[in-house]
């Protein structure tokens, strides 16, 4: 069973999704209206939409496939919140570049607070932080 945190964690992923969805997506009723015309088997509520949104409850698997191919994410993504994407590895000049780059004493700081959290926390700023640094590619293209 999801914890609290993975539920909140999905709800912010799932908002994230929608607004980059070519139909902009405001309720919960609109949600459960427009999941429902793409999963027709096993209808959901305003209500249930509601709990996805706002983090108290997350859909089953099924429906987060439904979910992932309406908004055009990853399935891995919006339930786990890593992708399976690859980043490109750099050109050679620009890896030299990047190796000449010392940390500010802002990042040393907050490497040192990101090494105190723990693993399952470590893991969500790290998806957080690969989410924003690949923003694209988590986008099916």
């Amino acid at each position: 069973m999801p914890t609290l945190d993975e539920k909140k964690a999905f709800a912010a992923r799932l908002k994230q999704a929608l607004k980059r969805s070519p139909k902009k997506i405001e309720t919960a009723s609109e949600l459960a209206t427009q999941f429902n015309l793409r999963h027709p088997v096993e209808p959901i509520t305003p209500q249930a939409a509601q709990k996805w949104l706002t983090g108290t409850a997350r859909p089953t698997v099924d429906k987060i496939k439904t979910l992932a191919e309406w908004l055009d994410v990853s399935e891995q993504w919006l339930r786990f919140g890593v992708t399976d994407m690859k980043r490109p590895r750099p050109a050679k000049g620009a890896m030299a570049a990047e190796e000449e780059v010392r940390p500010t004493v802002k990042e040393l700081e907050l490497l040192r607070r990101l090494r105190n959290l723990s693993d399952y926390r470590r893991q969500l700023v790290e998806g957080l932080v690969e989410q924003l640094s690949l923003d694209g590619e988590v986008w099916k293209g």
